[in-house]
Formats: structure tokens, sequence, C-alpha cells
């Protein structure tokens, strides 16, 4: 049972730590001039909400909170990162394994906690507007 769970946790940590790593190369493929410009609408909003400092729901909520990083932004990701041409996907791999070791840190993008703060108002304004 022991060795079951050690596995686990090393799948999980590998897991994360490809989440990390993915979620700030597309960061940098935002910039790469060979990313097609469609993809960099849908990439912004990944990037965005990924390193927002603000979860559109908020992790002290029991469960849901924590399922939401777990699944939606790893989910996003995920095709997110599929959408990149390969050449794109690997230079900015590196690029991001670089900035980690040199930094120790990820970035923080507060548009994506505005992006996060609008979607709640407009929420609210909707739960208003139709209730009231």
């Amino acid at each position: 049972m022991q060795d079951v769970i050690e596995k686990f946790k090393a799948l999980s940590s590998r897991f994360v730590d490809r989440i990390k790593v993915d979620s700030l190369a597309l960061w940098f493929a935002l910039r790469h001039p060979e990313t097609p410009a469609i993809v960099t609408a849908l990439l912004w909003l990944v990037v965005a909400y990924a390193l927002s400092p603000i979860d559109l729901i908020p992790d002290f909520i029991p469960v849901i909170g924590l399922l939401d990083d777990l699944v939606i932004v790893a989910i996003a990701i995920f095709f997110a990162v599929r959408l990149l041409p390969v050449r794109v996907i690997d230079r900015c791999r590196a690029l991001a394994l670089q900035f980690v070791e040199r930094n120790k840190k990820q970035p923080t993008i507060f548009i994506g906690a505005l992006l996060v703060v609008s979607l709640w108002l407009l929420i609210a304004y909707g739960f208003y507007f139709f209730v009231f």
C-alpha cells in the first residue's frame, strides 16, 4: 500500500510540474512570432486565468475550489499546448525552464485578475437582473 502511495505522489508531482512549466511556456508562446494569430486569442484567456492571482472559484470553498484549479486549468493548458506547433512549444518550454531556474517563481498576470473580477460582476449583474 505504501508503494502505491509513493507512486501516486511521484506521478502527481510530475503532473503539477508539467502544468506549471506549460502555463509559463504558453506565456512565452504569446510573444513567439510563429504562434498563429487565432491561437493567440485563446492563449491570452488561458494564460491570464492560469497565472492570475484570483481564481474564478475561490480555493477556500471545499472540493469545488480545488477542482477548479485541477480540472479547468489543466484541461485548458493541455488543449492550448496542442494547438501550438511543436517547434514553438518546445522552444517556449525551454525558455520557461530557464525562467524558473533563474527567478525561482512564476510571473503573476493581473489582467487575469481583472478578467475574473469582471466575470464575477457580470454574473452578479445577471443574477440581479433576472431575479429582482
